[in-house]
C-alpha cells in the first residue's frame, strides 16, 4: 500500500481510535496522548504493513500494544524495591497518617473497634493484619481454612460497618 493510502486511511480512522483511546485510558488527555503515540507508531512502522492484513484490526492492536507496555512501565516505575541490608525499608510504614492527630485518633477508634470483637474473630483477623497466611493461621488456631477465611471476612465487614463514616 502506498504511504499516501496508508496515511488516508489512518485519518479517517482518528475518531474511532480516540473513542478506543478514551475506553483504555478514561481520560480525556492520556486519550489524546495515546492517540498521538499510536499514530506516529503507525507512520513509523508503515512499511512493516502487509497488503492481505485488515488494516483497521492492525492499527487498533498497535494501539492496545502502547497502551499496555505503558502501564506496565507505570507500574515498574511505582514498584518499591527495597535494597537495604535489613529490608528497613519494607518495614516502615510510608505514609500512614498516624503522625497527625486525625491519624492517630483514627488508629485509636480502629484499634478499639477490633478490640470489640469476640476472640474468635479478632485473633485471626489481627494475625492477618499483622502477615500471617490463611494456611498459618489456621495451623495456629488448629481451625478449617475456611472457617478462618470466613471470621477474618466477617470480621472486615464488621470493621467496615462500624468505621462507616471514615469512608469518604
Amino acid at each position: 500500500m502506498a504511504n499516501s493510502a496508508i496515511q488516508n486511511k489512518l485519518m479517517d480512522l482518528q475518531s474511532n481510535l480516540l473513542n478506543f483511546a478514551y475506553m483504555l485510558t478514561g481520560n480525556r488527555d492520556d486519550a489524546y496522548d495515546l492517540l498521538q503515540d499510536t499514530t506516529l507508531k503507525v507512520l513509523d512502522n508503515e512499511e512493516k504493513f502487509a497488503e492481505n492484513v485488515n488494516f483497521k484490526g492492525w492499527v487498533f492492536t498497535i494501539m492496545r500494544n502502547i497502551f499496555i507496555n505503558n502501564y506496565r512501565r507505570v507500574v515498574r516505575s511505582a514498584t518499591v524495591i527495597d535494597q537495604t541490608e535489613d529490608l528497613y525499608h519494607l518495614n516502615s510504614s510510608q505514609d500512614s497518617g498516624i503522625d497527625s492527630v486525625e491519624g492517630s485518633y483514627s488508629a485509636g477508634e480502629i484499634m478499639a473497634a477490633i478490640n470489640s470483637f469476640s476472640d474468635d474473630y479478632r485473633i485471626p483477623f489481627s494475625m492477618h493484619v499483622e502477615g500471617y497466611k490463611y494456611n498459618e493461621i489456621a495451623e495456629k488456631m488448629h481451625l478449617p481454612l475456611g472457617t478462618v477465611k470466613s471470621r477474618i471476612f466477617f470480621a472486615r465487614q464488621r470493621l467496615q460497618e462500624m468505621l462507616a463514616d471514615y469512608r469518604y
